[in-house]
């Protein structure tokens, strides 16, 4: 007979707790989809977006931390 040698049924804590929160708050996956859409999921800029961010006169510096 072979045994694996990890235990299939382990759960971390960590993994716990998510699953948990998913289920008292079973819509905290559609609410995390709406908030991305929000701040990060933006369409493509446009040829006249693009034209007009490279012609300003404010130049950004890579690194705004200095």
């Amino acid at each position: 007979m072979h045994f694996s040698k990890y235990n299939r049924n382990y759960e971390s804590e960590l993994t716990g707790f998510i699953k948990d929160l998913k289920r008292q708050q079973p819509d905290l996956e559609r609410k995390q989809r709406e908030a991305r859409a929000i701040w990060w999921d933006k369409p493509p800029l446009t040829p006249e977006e693009v034209q007009r961010a490279s012609t300003s006169d404010i130049k950004v510096k890579p690194y705004v931390y200095n």
